[in-house]
C-alpha cells in the first residue's frame, strides 16, 4: 500500500533538513530551532510538483532575506538517487522542486503491482469506527432523503475502510417510543375500520384486490369521507395494506379486545415485516450492516433508565414539576431539557444517550458517526452535552449534518414517480434509475450542501453523466486491451515507463498518484464527495491522454508497451474507486 507523494514529500522534508544541516556545519546559517515549514503540492504544475516555504519561515529566525536563505538550501541540496530532477527558486523566496521520470514511472508500476490494493492507506489503522446511517422509522417506506443518507453513509464507511480504520455499519432500529405508540394506533384504526360494515362492503366487492381495498379506505378517510382519522396517526396506504393482511390471515379476532392488546397485536405482526423490508431494500441498494441495533433491547435490558441515574449522580440534573431535567447549560447548550417527564417515562433523548454511551463505552469504539438529516442541528449539543456528563469524550462523536434533495425531471423540481404517480421512495427511485447512479449521484457533493438530482441525467448514456462518463472510460480500456490482444500485441510485465513524458501522460499519472492522499482527504473530512469528483477528473484526463498519444499508432513498440502499462494503471485505478463506492466496472458499454 504505496503512497508515492506522501514517500516523496517525506523524502523532500529530509534533503532540506539535510541542507540545513550542511549550512548549520559551516556557520552560513545560525545553529537554532528550524521552524516548522510546510511541503505543498502547487496549483500550478509549472511552478513545481512541490514547494517548501523553508527560506520564507527562516528569514526572521537567521535575520537574513529569504531569497538568500533559498540559494544557500538549493546549493546544498544532493538530488542525486532521488526521485526529485531539479529545484528552482521563484520570487522572494520559494523553493520549487521537480519530479524526475524514475518518480512517474514508478507511479505506473505500482499501481500495477498493487492491483486492487492501490490507494488503501494505513492512516486509521488500529482504530475502531462505527458508522450509522439511515436509521430510518421502521413505521413506514424510506424517503428520499434516506437514499441520500444510504448512499453518502454506505460510501463514507468504504471510504474509511480504505483508509484502515476497523469500520462497521449500523443501523439504529427505532422499535420502542411515540412513534411505535403512533403506528399501534393507525393500525389499530385502519383495521376497525376493515371490520366495519363500510369495511366488510369493501372487502367483499374487492376481494383479494389488496391496492384497490387500500385505496377506497384511503379516500374514505379523506375529506368528505365516512371515517374519520385523527391527526396524530400515520395515514398511508402501507398502515391500511398491513392491516387487511391481518384481517385476511386472522379475521376479526381483534374486535372485541381493548385497544392496548389489539395495537399490540398489529404491531407485533406489522413491524417485524417493515424491518425486514427496510432490509430488503437496502440490499437492493448494495448496503449491507454489520449490527441492526434495537431501540427495544435498551429498555428491556434497563439500561435506558441506568443511564438516567448515572446522570443523576453527576450533580447535572434537578426536578421541577415533577419532571428531571438535565442541566445542559453547565455544558455550554442554550437550554436545559428534559429526561424523565412527571408520568415516569423517559423522553426519546434518554434512549439516545444510553445507545451512543454504549457505542462509546460499552462496546469501546474510538468513533461514532451519525449521517443525520439537517434538522437534527439542535439535538447534537444535547447529546454530547449529556456524554460529557457521563465522563465520556464526546469529541468521539461525529455527526454529518446532511442536507435536503430535490428532484429534478425535465429542469423541474418534481415529488412524484414517473411510474406511480406516488411520492418517490428509495424503493420507487431504484425502479426509475439505476443503481450506480443514484449512489454515485447522491456522492457528487458534500453531505451539508444542498443538491439537486437530475433524475434524466441519471438514466441518460452519455458523456453528460457523471457515472456513465467514468464507467466508459474504464470499458474504453477494456477494449482496447482485448483488441491489442487480438492483434497480437499482449502486455509486457517491465514495459519501460520512463518512456512516459508526453504533458497529457505525466498529468495523468500524477493524478493517478494522489489517490492515497485523496482517499485520506475523504476519511478525515467525512467527504465520499472527493472520491467521485477524483473519479470524474480521473476519466477526463484518460480520455484527454487517449485521444492525443495514440496506443495502437505509438511511434515504437517500446512506446506502445509503456502506454499499455499506463493504461491498464488508469483501469485498475477506475476499478479501485468504483469497487469502493460499490459500482459496477463494466468491460462493455
Amino acid at each position: 500500500m504505496s503512497d508515492l507523494i506522501k514517500n516523496a514529500s517525506d523524502q523532500l522534508h529530509e534533503l532540506i533538513m539535510e541542507a540545513l544541516g550542511r549550512l548549520v556545519a559551516e556557520e552560513e546559517v545560525p545553529a537554532i530551532p528550524i521552524p516548522a515549514f510546510n511541503i505543498e503540492i502547487p496549483a500550478d504544475k509549472a511552478h513545481g510538483d512541490f514547494a517548501a516555504n523553508t527560506a520564507m519561515v527562516c528569514a526572521k529566525s537567521f535575520k537574513m532575506p529569504p531569497r538568500k536563505i533559498a540559494e544557500l538550501i538549493c546549493g546544498k541540496i544532493d538530488l542525486t538517487g532521488t526521485v526529485f530532477e531539479r529545484a528552482e527558486i521563484a520570487g522572494p523566496g520559494f523553493m520549487n522542486f521537480f519530479l524526475g521520470r524514475r518518480w512517474f514511472s514508478d507511479v505506473v508500476k505500482t499501481v500495477n503491482t498493487e492491483k486492487e490494493n492501490y490507494g488503501k492507506t494505513e492512516l486509521g489503522k488500529g482504530r475502531k469506527v462505527l458508522v450509522e446511517f439511515v436509521s430510518a422509522n421502521p413505521t413506514g417506506p424510506m424517503h428520499i432523503g434516506n437514499a441520500r443518507g444510504g448512499a453518502i453513509g454506505d460510501c463514507l464507511a468504504s471510504v474509511l475502510q480504505w483508509a484502515g480504520y476497523h469500520t462497521e455499519r449500523e443501523f439504529y432500529v427505532n422499535d420502542a417510543g411515540n412513534q411505535i405508540e403512533k403506528f399501534g394506533k393507525s393500525l389499530s384504526l385502519r383495521y376497525m375500520q376493515l371490520a366495519s360494515d363500510k369495511g366488510a362492503e369493501v372487502r367483499r366487492e374487492y376481494g383479494n384486490d389488496t391496492e384497490r381495498v387500500c385505496a377506497v379506505l384511503y379516500e374514505e378517510s379523506g375529506e368528505g369521507g365516512n371515517f374519520e382519522m385523527p391527526e396524530d396517526v400515520y395515514l398511508g396506504t402501507d398502515i391500511i395494506e398491513h392491516a387487511k393482511n391481518y384481517f385476511d390471515e386472522n379475521g376479526d379476532s381483534l374486535v372485541n379486545l381493548s385497544d392496548e392488546e389489539r395495537k399490540k397485536a398489529l404491531v407485533d405482526f406489522a413491524l417485524p415485516k417493515n424491518i425486514a423490508g427496510l432490509e430488503r431494500d437496502l440490499k437492493k441498494y448494495r448496503i449491507v450492516y454489520d449490527t441492526w441495533f434495537r431501540e427495544s433491547t435498551l429498555h428491556e435490558s434497563g439500561e435506558t433508565m441506568r443511564i438516567v441515574e448515572k446522570l443523576k449522580e453527576t450533580g447535572h440534573t434537578y426536578e421541577q414539576e415533577g419532571a428531571l431535567w438535565f442541566r445542559a447549560t453547565d455544558f455550554g447548550v442554550d437550554k436545559d431539557f428534559v429526561l424523565v417527564r412527571a408520568n415516569g417515562i423517559p423522553t426519546y433523548v434518554v434512549p439516545d444517550i444510553a445507545y451512543h454511551y454504549d457505542k462509546l463505552v460499552t462496546r469501546g469504539f474510538d468513533k461514532a458517526i451519525n449521517v443525520l438529516g439537517a434538522d437534527h442541528h439542535g439535538y447534537v449539543p444535547r447529546l454530547k452535552a449529556a456524554l460529557t456528563a457521563l465522563g465520556v469524550d464526546a469529541d468521539k462523536l461525529d455527526v454529518v449534518l446532511m442536507q435536503m434533495v430535490r428532484l429534478i425531471r425535465n429542469g423541474e423540481v418534481t415529488k412524484q414517480s414517473k411510474r406511480s404517480g406516488k411520492a418517490i421512495t428509495l424503493v420507487t427511485l431504484l425502479e426509475e434509475i439505476p443503481i450506480d447512479a443514484a449512489r454515485f449521484f447522491f456522492n457528487m457533493r458534500e453531505a451539508n450542501s444542498q443538491f439537486e438530482f437530475d433524475l434524466d441525467l441519471a438514466v441518460e448514456q452519455s458523456s453528460k453523466n457523471p457515472v456513465y462518463y467514468v464507467q466508459y472510460a474504464h470499458a474504453r480500456i477494456c477494449s482496447l486491451i482485448a483488441n491489442l490482444e487480438a492483434e497480437g500485441v499482449v502486455p509486457e510485465q517491465n514495459a519501460d515507463t520512463e518512456l512516459l513524458t508526453d504533458p497529457r501522460e505525466i498529468e495523468l499519472i500524477r493524478h493517478i498518484a494522489s489517490l492515497p492522499n485523496e482517499v485520506n482527504l475523504a476519511a478525515k473530512n467525512y467527504d465520499p464527495a472527493k472520491i467521485t469528483k477524483y473519479a470524474v477528473e480521473l476519466a477526463t484526463l484518460f480520455h484527454k491522454f487517449y485521444d492525443a498519444c495514440s496506443v495502437k499508432n505509438a511511434e515504437s513498440p517500446e512506446l506502445q508497451q509503456a502506454r499499455i502499462a499506463l493504461c491498464l494503471a488508469v483501469r485498475q485505478t477506475l476499478r479501485n474507486v468504483l469497487t469502493m463506492l460499490k459500482i459496477e466496472c463494466p468491460e462493455k458499454m
